[in-house]
């Protein structure tokens, strides 16, 4: 709902042409852009909602597949009038409450239908909270949404891609499960391959793992995912294997200090972190353990040439930022 126009899409055309440009504005966040006559921004979540639980019922009868990608609790920060002040933190904590609620709906309505038992239900989020949460104003109800990690949404810090995930799915998945295995969102292409026996060709989901083992909880012997890479905002890469996280960067490579270009004089080029024994990423141990840098980085750069993390045939990587990054790694003095 930040980006504008400001227009409703069904079957790939707005359902009314913006007629007017508008400025908004709302507690730390303001735009401007085109509107469509039917689009009222704090009336957004609650319509999709609904959309949502009418197609349920059509569709009730027969398998189907809805992505519902909320737009709370991205900014704007608009909880409806039921929601404000109910959290008893401030307007983040409310909206929060409000997906909570949207979520109820949803599982209700399956319940309704009698088909929760087999329908699988994903709930999660893209990336770590956001600033515009208003960190320093939840900090005074006692509360950090990022929990114990660094940085936040856009950083290459655990805050910016720790995220909830659970997975519902009566039939199959035992109630209360809790797993430590580092997935990634790109595992559910090849998990959801995996369930339907599909067999997905070499040039697609080239970073997924089938996450379907750990959903039934079936035996296997060795972590799921051979690494993690992540991303940050400014193009620097980390990846993640086992207790070991390289980050290609000095700093956050984000939005959290020290930002891109702001750190320290003097700061090393990169940062290795055992998230083990220090899982706030705080004691950057790179000097101590060049080993571990070396064989992280040339996993990275093997990920990067091939195009691909899983095995099969090499594929192209596009975008020039790629390239910098591996020249930049296989450059520069890891020691």
């Amino acid at each position: 709902m930040d980006m504008p126009p400001f227009a409703y899409i069904e079957n790939e055309r707005v359902t009314e042409q913006p007629d007017r440009i508008e400025y908004f504005e709302w507690p730390g966040f303001a735009r401007t852009g085109p509107v469509a006559p039917d689009f009222v921004h704090e009336e957004v979540l609650p319509t999709l909602t609904g959309k949502v639980l009418d197609l349920i019922d059509e569709w009730a009868d027969d398998p189907f597949f809805i992505y519902f990608p909320l737009t709370a609790p991205h900014a704007p920060i608009l909880p409806t009038g039921d929601f404000i002040g109910k959290s008893g933190t401030n307007q983040y904590g409310d909206f929060v409450l409000m997906c909570d609620d949207i979520i109820g709906q949803v599982t209700r309505k399956l319940q309704e239908k009698n088909i929760m038992q087999n329908t699988i239900v994903v709930f999660t989020s893209d990336n770590g909270c956001s600033p515009t949460a208003g960190f320093a104003e939840l900090a005074e109800f006692g509360h950090n949404p990022n929990y114990i990690f660094r940085g936040h949404k856009a950083d290459i810090y655990e805050g910016g891609h720790r995220i909830p995930l659970i997975v519902k799915w009566p039939a199959a998945i035992k109630s209360g499960r809790v797993s430590d295995e580092s997935v990634c969102l790109v595992d559910f292409i090849a998990t959801v391959a995996d369930l339907v026996s599909a067999e997905l060709p070499d040039d697609a989901a080239e970073d997924s793992v089938s996450n379907l083992p750990l959903w039934l909880d079936e035996a296997y012997s060795k972590p799921l995912r051979e690494a993690i890479v992540h991303h940050s905002f400014d193009g620097s890469f980390s990846i993640r294997q086992g207790k070991w996280k390289l980050e290609m960067c000095p700093g956050s490579g984000g939005w959290s200090d020290p930002k891109p270009g702001e750190e320290p004089e003097g700061s090393p080029p990169i940062q290795l972190y055992d998230l083990e024994m220090d899982i706030a990423e705080r004691n950057n141990v790179y000097a101590q353990h060049p080993d571990v840098v070396r064989q992280l980085r040339d996993l990275l750069i093997r990920y990067i040439r091939e195009g691909r993390s899983t095995p099969g045939q090499p594929q192209k990587n596009t975008g020039a930022e790629y390239w910098e990054q591996l020249h930049w790694m296989e450059e520069t003095s890891m020691t």
